[in-house]
């Protein structure tokens, strides 16, 4: 008789584990009800499972209700509604769970499983101090070996933005593997601790021990690393290390190479990597489009862009976003607008966005069509948001037209979405026609409002190691070295007809002799001469700056690329600038 049961049961479970409907599974909790095996621990942890996890799309709700019924519900019954909840729209439930089960006073408490997935729940609604009580939890109650237990700990400090507390763990982890190591990176690259992240790819490539090794999401995450840098030797050796130990098959990281290599200024590489791929989707082209727009290859995005629907691919929105940039970057306002009218018209399966319309206002701001701009803004079908606006008073500082600056700042305000870099582009607006009075107002008004700006940053790699400089940045260790050099380009470049653009100074000096000294130091400039000074003749100096580049230092690159002979790449916060022989490949169109 009891092999009987057991006979029963065992092909009860196997048609509950079998079950993919939810029709099904009604059923069998009707026959679960009417038998009485509903009390069966074993079977009603099968039919829990089945229910909570694996049902297509999962019902928390009925899973709840059936929990609810069990009088005294297991630690496995218990962690499987913790897993539900861990993964639904609901994960505080799945904490209060975890803490109702550590009150039960019983032979049978939490295991390391309830706090992994009390963990996860706690990452899915960003409860830093719920997973502190966790970790707390874990410490009293013995879990430290529990290496898993503590990569999970980790993603929520990486999630939470915490990056000192998931080192002090990852420290802790007694046998780590490559997914904590994973966790880590990850968390630097979350954290902005991008060169952190590089560090501990190579600590991983050339010092842990062998059973530990990069893998392809290891690699993922350095590439996206190097292009947040645009560290392309460092890219360059993490791609070398892709191919030597054959993990270039993943189609998301060739997508993520094409994408570094062009945020790197490197689109022949780029393009390599994607002539190379045997296997191509939206997201691929999107990469490759997007890529030759910041780099102002306008009529090649829109080539490869013609190609990529002949081959019967269609667009997304990200890719219509890559295309409009594309004629923006490269003033093609006709081709811009015509493909603008085709989204518009529903071609491509889909209406236009708040960044299509922001890709146009830019288009038609760099164009100098202000007022096409501007009634456009007005007539869009959804409201504007600040980046349009944003957009928008970029083009009035390009103009130099104060009213509508002013107005558009106005709409930034009451949007409450006013930064620190929109006030700089008014200030800029003002100085560039010699408004200084009202640029001393702006900047009362903005010390009142306790708004602050960013610093500018340019950053220049060398044998894989980044350096960064600020404005007048006296903290490198090769500064006199520095400054040495940079004074004797600017004497080699007034030769040549260089002269300070000193409306880029944001400050009412004295004399224009005071303006061009003040524009002097600038970041980009300290980079380029560092480049100039530590690399070999001929050698292409890469440059990568937080914010916009200014017209004088604009200008600074071009005469360097034409007077040293050197290639001078700056990707700026809106787009690439290749310096080549005097001149840029925005044709000062940025």
């Amino acid at each position: 008789m009891l092999k009987s049961m057991r006979s029963s049961n065992d092909h009860l479970i196997s048609l509950i584990v079998s079950s993919t409907a939810k029709l099904h599974l009604r059923q069998i909790h009707a026959i679960l009800l009417r038998t009485s095996l509903i009390r069966n621990s074993d079977v009603f942890h099968h039919f829990l499972s089945r229910l909570a996890l694996s049902l297509v799309p999962r019902d928390i709700d009925y899973s709840r209700r059936v929990f609810s019924r069990r009088s005294n519900p297991t630690v496995s019954h218990c962690n499987t509604m913790i897993r539900a909840f861990s993964v639904s729209e609901t994960p505080v439930e799945g904490f209060r769970l975890f803490r109702a089960l550590r009150r039960r006073r019983s032979s049978r408490p939490a295991n390391p499983l309830s706090s992994s997935f009390a963990l996860k729940c706690c990452i899915k609604s960003g409860d830093f101090l719920g997973g502190l009580q966790i970790h707390g939890k874990i410490i009293s109650d013995g879990f430290l070996s529990d290496s898993l237990l503590l990569t999970t700990l980790m993603d929520l400090y990486s999630t939470c933005e915490n990056s000192n507390y998931a080192c002090k763990v990852f420290d802790e982890i007694p046998k780590r593997d490559t997914v904590s190591w994973n966790v880590l990176i990850s968390c630097f690259l979350r954290n902005k601790r991008t060169r952190d992240a590089l560090f501990l790819f190579d600590k991983m490539v050339n010092e842990v021990d062998g059973c530990v090794k990069p893998d392809g999401v290891t690699c993922l995450l350095a590439v996206q690393a190097c292009s947040s840098l645009g560290a392309l030797d460092f890219g360059e050796r993490v791609h070398a290390f892709i191919d030597q130990n054959k993990l270039g098959g993943a189609l998301n990281l060739s997508n993520t190479l094409v994408s570094m290599y062009s945020r790197c200024g490197s689109m022949d590489k780029a393009y390599e990597v994607f002539k190379s791929m045997r296997e191509k989707n939206v997201v691929s082209w999107t990469a490759m489009i997007s890529g030759l727009a910041m780099n102002g290859f306008g009529k090649e995005a829109i080539e490869a862009f013609n190609k990529m629907l002949k081959l019967g691919i269609s667009p997304e929105e990200q890719t219509l976003t890559g295309l409009l940039s594309a004629c923006s970057h490269s003033g093609l306002v006709d081709e811009g607008m015509m493909f603008f009218d085709r989204l518009r018209s529903g071609e491509f399966g889909m209406k236009p966005n708040l960044h299509h319309y922001g890709c146009i206002v830019d288009l038609l701001g760099r164009a100098r069509l202000l007022d096409r701009a501007y009634g456009l803004v007005q007539s869009m079908e959804m409201k504007p948001d600040s980046t349009i606006w944003r957009t928008l008073l970029g083009a009035c500082r390009v103009q130099g037209n104060v009213e509508l600056g002013e107005r558009v700042i106005s709409h930034l305000i009451e949007l409450k979405a006013e930064e620190a870099g929109d006030y700089i582009l008014l200030l800029n607006t003002y100085s560039s026609v010699g408004k200084w009075e009202k640029v001393t107002e702006l900047r009362s008004l903005m010390k009142e409002r306790k708004i602050h700006t960013k610093p500018g940053c340019s950053a220049i790699e060398l044998q894989g190691s980044v350096h960064e400089f600020i404005v007048d940045d006296v903290l490198h260790p090769r500064k006199e070295e520095i400054y040495e050099t940079l004074a004797e380009i600017n004497q080699q470049l007034k030769i040549a007809g260089y002269a300070a653009e000193t409306t880029s100074e944001l400050h009412n000096l004295d004399s224009e002799e005071e303006k061009g000294n003040a524009l002097t130091y600038h970041s980009e400039k300290l980079a380029i001469a560092f480049g100039i000074l530590v690399t070999p003749p001929g050698t292409t100096i890469r440059v990568t700056k937080n914010l916009r580049t200014c017209v004088d230092c604009h200008n600074f690159a071009k005469f360097v690329s034409n007077v040293y002979d050197r290639v001078v790449i700056i990707r700026d916060r809106s787009r690439f600038h290749h310096f080549k022989g005097g001149f840029c490949s925005c044709n000062d169109f940025w």
